[in-house]
């Protein structure tokens, strides 16, 4: 794997540049292309900006509604090449990284990952990432549209903690690319590949495997709710890679319409949205992130501020909501009945498979449990909305 440091005279323009909020580039912002942008053209993808790379939205052969439908019940390929992929290595590694996430690594078996939140020293979220345990390193990965925050958050602490003589160093990991492929024939059609079994491979564990005859690694893992896996395979081999999982009857290629319904049924977090800098893990109800080791440890940053929320209680809480009427999007107000504005909605849609409008926002606690009738304004019409325990389809990870 070649793996870039991060150079120390690019931290101006990484800490200036602002992220907008969805990530999408600025017409003035050059647009990257992941290796499998060709073949996304190729096979019929709309391409749009999306975290200052072209990125399918979906595909001809299939509108996001069947898309989405098909991950369900079949498999799909996502292209994630736009992820940040870095590696951390030295034997102080575990002290370092114990004090940007909130995840108790010191105790985290080897070859297996968990999701973790990069936090600020006031307890917001600066970034949800995906922390996997090796041997010899940790293999991080977190959003593309907070990479260059999130390079010049590590980078800050890591020159102090190398300072004070600690043996650490993080590189970016750029001859690699990303792929997910999601869905309940995602196993068997990687086992063709890796020719062996995966039924020990469990949710959330990392492997590095030959698929098709090309080292990658693998973690068992993704952004759908279903059983799933994320690959990173060499850069010259990745259209080879994907071409071959999709020789398989049941595997199509599928976009960020798709992906974002997809997750939101799954009652995940889009960062951005439903997760920024003003956002605690608590408030977010990312509390089972934070380990017993880790509350009574602490050593993270702003854990002086999310620590006493866990047993002091929040002002705010995540909730997901049923809505009646037309979606309700990003931004809508939610009210109480009384006509109190209480909160608003962060992300909203259609569910394909519920047949019935989901959102997730944040409400006034107290006002945050399960079959609490709200209200949502939809376009100056007010909307009855419940809320309603998450996720909203039940996930089918790999145990």
């Amino acid at each position: 794997m070649l793996i870039t440091k991060i150079p120390r005279s690019t931290l101006a323009s990484i800490v200036t540049r602002p992220v907008t909020k969805r990530f999408y580039a600025s017409s003035n912002e050059a647009i990257k292309k992941t290796a499998l942008y060709d073949f996304h053209v190729q096979n019929g993808g709309k391409m749009v900006p999306f975290a200052g790379y072209a990125m399918p939205v979906q595909y001809a052969n299939m509108g996001m509604l069947a898309s989405h439908k098909h991950t369900r019940e079949k498999a799909s390929i996502f292209d994630v090449s736009h992820m940040l992929q870095s590696r951390v290595t030295g034997k102080d590694r575990k002290k370092f990284f114990e004090k940007l996430v909130v995840a108790d690594l010191e105790n985290l078996p080897v070859g297996q990952g968990t999701l973790s939140v990069f936090t600020n020293e006031q307890g917001g979220i600066i970034d949800d990432t995906i922390v996997m345990q090796h041997q010899d390193s940790l293999y991080v990965v977190s959003n593309a549209g907070c990479a260059e925050k999130d390079l010049a958050h590590i980078r800050k602490h890591l020159t102090d903690f190398q300072n004070q003589g600690a043996d650490v160093d993080v590189n970016v990991i750029t001859d690699h690319s990303l792929i997910a492929i999601q869905g309940p024939k995602a196993a068997a059609a990687l086992e063709g590949l890796v020719g062996k079994s995966l039924d020990d491979f469990s949710f959330m564990h990392g492997r590095f495997m030959e698929v098709a005859g090309v080292p990658c690694h693998i973690a068992r893992s993704g952004y759908t709710g279903e059983d799933g896996f994320e690959l990173s395979v060499p850069t010259e081999e990745i259209v080879n890679v994907t071409q071959k999982l999709m020789e398989h009857p049941d595997v199509e290629l599928a976009g960020l319409g798709a992906r974002d319904s997809l997750r939101l049924e799954a009652g995940l977090c889009l960062y951005g949205n439903d997760l920024d800098e003003t956002t605690t893990p608590v408030e977010a109800g990312l509390t089972w992130t934070i380990p017993k080791s880790r509350r009574e440890t602490g050593g993270f940053l702003g854990a002086e501020h999310i620590l006493p929320q866990i047993k002091g209680g929040v002002t705010r809480r995540r909730v997901g909501l049923f809505v009646e009427g037309a979606p309700a999007r990003e931004g809508a107000e939610i009210l109480s009945k009384e006509g109190e504005v209480i909160g608003k909605v962060t992300s909203g849609c259609p569910s394909p498979m519920l047949k019935k409008n989901i959102a997730m926002g944040y409400v006034k606690n107290g006002l945050h449990k399960r079959g609490t009738e709200l209200d949502v304004k939809v376009r100056n019409k007010i909307q009855k909305a419940v809320i309603t325990k998450m996720p909203f389809v039940e996930a089918q990870y790999h145990k």
